[in-house]
């Protein structure tokens, strides 16, 4: 082994350097397992360890956190597993070049009885301290050919230190639960990126545990989307179990060889935050990024969904003047004004003249001093429609040639992957933007995020993997098609209540919390995609009547998410059916204040363009839950509980002393620094929002 040094721990904050500070290096196992140890590959903050049956186990703070587990496994057709191989040799290999610079690859080797080679290449790059790149090859050195069910990558298990676990899991699920959740007993999740139904799948491919000391984080690294699933689970002892998991079967025949996706295994301290920044910085470096987002894509919205699909131009247009006095900037015309999904032409019954109406409708938005923004839910096609007539190529079909439904317009999923689909939204795309005037699109509809594998013969696609790898490039060529008509369109990616499917990030301007099914759901959310997507970026919070209560802008505002509102003025509509608050979504005198309460303080403070310092606070072991925001030299602080009367430590403070008021009702609550930084006493139900300055700041 090679001589290593202890290093104080430090707490993970944010950035590449101060990431690597956050672990100490690593130190050799202890005297009574080192005999065990054949292999050894490592970085300065992570370590893996091999014995002689190729188990490996993860090392960070000096100690292991894992055991030797079976790690990387093949898995048979009947269901068998070889996760014994005995050694064979390790080399180490100089990483001179490339996209993520100068690093080490360990190779490492052995053989199962059966006849099958086994090689494990981890790979660590100077600039991303603490990550190892994982990929495993598999050679079948028999005589008969070896019928694979897929192959298991980085399955390691951490023991309870004694307060448990959390858990983010970045796939999409159905019944759209929480991405953030603790490991209470018997969880366990699959987390495939695959189609969890036939209308939701993708996600970032991410899976993370931690305890308060320390955690594990594993994923893919491909450039393009990978059906694989990303297990989590407690286990019966209190510990947790995750890895990382292909089920694309194949026929492995003699000699052929089967090599794994690239996956990663990093270690970090406090929760998910840093590990999913350090992801996203590899990324960036393999060309997926999120772009540089126009200014309007932080101002406040007004959408129209208050109103429905039974909207009348005149309630519409009857509300500006209310948007305009209260300080929003966007209107977003939502669905209804199209006559089915599919066709997306203009709805004659609203808009007597067609598109004539349609551009003197958006003139009319503009005229006040708006910007306007269309809904549009694209890979759709119901029934009826002409397009589904005219054009069933598009379809995509399974297998057995079935169509994929979209649940919630009984519509017909088209495929991304077929050029003629491509083209059509592009068209479309153009026209909305370029020719009614349009400065924005709301994308929508949970079938957004990813699709399943396309077997249409008619869009010859040499492998059906095409269509879901093609997700992408679809949205892509949406952007581009926005930016070519209007530079400054927003274009925004609303796939309802999934993960976000972070290869998709190059073509967002903004991602919203997609139906969020409470506040928590907005603020972890909101957490997640700003690790994801930086300062570059606008995460929006969605209709804030969806959030606990119907009015919480406070969990909005206060971690920097745009605030978005669907209130109906001057009367609320006869008979609401969807996503209805306590006291409906007329804007009543009451809600009026409070609303104008809130959209004065997002206006003054613009924290959206701030930076979201996540690594500060534990959202799963600190309590209160904490959110802190720098901008313009102060910090602002959103704590967030039931009922709280007791300390709360203001973390981050740089030199000097900081003024502490409370932004929502203004009161002065001292003077605090970063040796003294706790207030002694704060009382608050809900939410606090404090902003601390720099004394003697103005």
């Amino acid at each position: 082994m090679l001589p290593v040094r202890r290093r104080t721990v430090l707490k993970l904050v944010s950035g590449t350097a101060a990431y690597a500070a956050a672990l100490p290096l690593v130190q050799a196992a202890s005297p009574a397992t080192a005999a065990q140890v054949r292999a050894l590959a490592h970085d300065s903050l992570l370590s893996l360890e091999f014995d002689a049956a190729l188990r490996s186990r993860v090392l960070a703070r000096g100690e292991p956190i894992t055991g030797f587990d079976a790690s990387e496994a093949l898995l048979l057709a009947n269901g068998r597993t070889i996760e014994q191989f005995g050694f064979v040799d390790e080399r180490v290999e100089r990483v001179r070049s490339g996209r993520h610079g100068p690093g080490r690859r360990h190779v490492v080797r052995g053989r199962s009885a059966e006849g099958i080679d086994k090689t494990v290449e981890l790979t660590f790059h100077e600039r991303h301290p603490g990550l190892a790149v994982l990929r495993t090859r598999y050679r079948n050195g028999g005589q008969t050919p070896l019928e694979i069910a897929g192959w298991r990558n980085a399955a390691h298990a951490m023991a309870d230190a004694g307060d448990g676990f959390w858990s983010f899991s970045g796939a999409t699920h159905t019944d759209r639960r929480d991405w953030v959740q603790p490991l209470t007993e018997g969880f366990a999740q699959r987390n495939t990126l695959a189609m969890d139904s036939s209308d939701y799948g993708g996600g970032t491919p991410v899976a993370n545990i931690w305890r308060r000391d320390i955690g594990l984080a594993v994923g893919h690294v491909e450039p393009k989307p990978r059906l694989l699933d990303l297990p989590v689970a407690r286990e019966a002892d209190g510990g947790a179990r995750i890895a990382i998991e292909s089920t694309r079967a194949a026929t492995l025949a003699p000699g052929e060889t089967l090599e794994s996706d690239r996956c990663f295994v990093a270690v970090h301290t406090g929760d998910y935050f840093g590990v999913l920044q350090h992801y996203s910085r590899w990324m960036a470096d393999e060309g997926i990024a999120a772009p540089e987002v126009p200014a309007s894509a932080f101002a406040p919205i007004w959408c129209a969904w208050g109103y429905e699909r039974d909207f009348t131009t005149e309630q519409v247009l009857g509300t500006l003047p209310k948007v305009k006095e209260l300080g929003l900037e966007w209107v977003v015309l939502d669905d209804g004004w199209q006559t089915n999904e599919g066709d997306w032409q203009i709805d004659t019954r609203k808009f007597p003249r067609g598109e004539a109406d349609m551009i003197a409708f958006v003139q009319a938005i503009k005229a006040q001093g708006l910007r306007p923004r269309l809904w549009l839910a694209p890979l759709a096609a119901d029934p009826g429609s002409e397009v589904l007539y005219r054009h069933t190529d598009m379809l995509l079909l399974d297998r057995d040639g079935a169509s994929q439904n979209v649940t919630w317009w009984n519509a017909f999923t088209q495929c991304p992957g077929y050029q003629p689909t491509v083209d059509f939204y592009v068209a479309l795309v153009t026209k909305i933007i370029g020719e009614w005037g349009f400065e924005g699109l709301k994308l929508d509809g949970q079938h957004l995020n990813a699709v399943a594998p396309c077997y249409n013969p008619a869009h010859h696609h040499a492998d059906p993997m095409e269509s879901c790898e093609a997700v992408a490039t679809f949205w892509q060529a949406i952007y581009d098609a926005a930016h070519a008509a209007n530079p400054d369109a927003v274009v925004e990616l609303c796939p309802c209540g999934t993960a976000f499917a972070f290869h998709n990030l190059p073509a967002t301007d903004q991602y919203p919390s997609s139906d969020p099914l409470s506040s928590w759901q907005v603020r972890h959310k909101g957490k997640t995609i700003k690790a994801l997507i930086g300062k570059r970026g606008s995460y929006a919070g969605d209709h804030v009547e969806l959030a606990d209560g119907g009015a919480d802008f406070a969990s909005s505002v206060g971690i920097g998410a745009v605030i978005s509102t669907k209130f109906t003025w001057p009367a609320d509509i006869p008979e609401p059916k969807l996503d209805m608050p306590p006291g409906g979504l007329v804007l009543g005198a009451e809600k009026e204040a409070l609303w104008r309460k809130w959209i004065d303080l997002y206006r003054a403070h613009m924290l959206p363009k701030g930076d979201y310092l996540g690594t500060l606070y534990d959202i799963g072991f600190d309590r209160p839950e904490t959110h802190v925001i720098g901008k313009d030299g102060a910090l602002y602080y959103a704590f967030y509980t039931e009922r709280w009367d007791g300390p709360l430590q203001l973390r981050g403070l740089g030199r000097g002393r900081y003024r502490v008021r409370n932004l929502f009702d203004g009161t002065d609550l001292g003077t605090v620094d970063a040796r003294s930084d706790t207030l002694a006493s704060v009382s608050f139900e809900t939410f606090a929002l404090l902003q601390a300055t720099p004394d003697g700041a103005a």
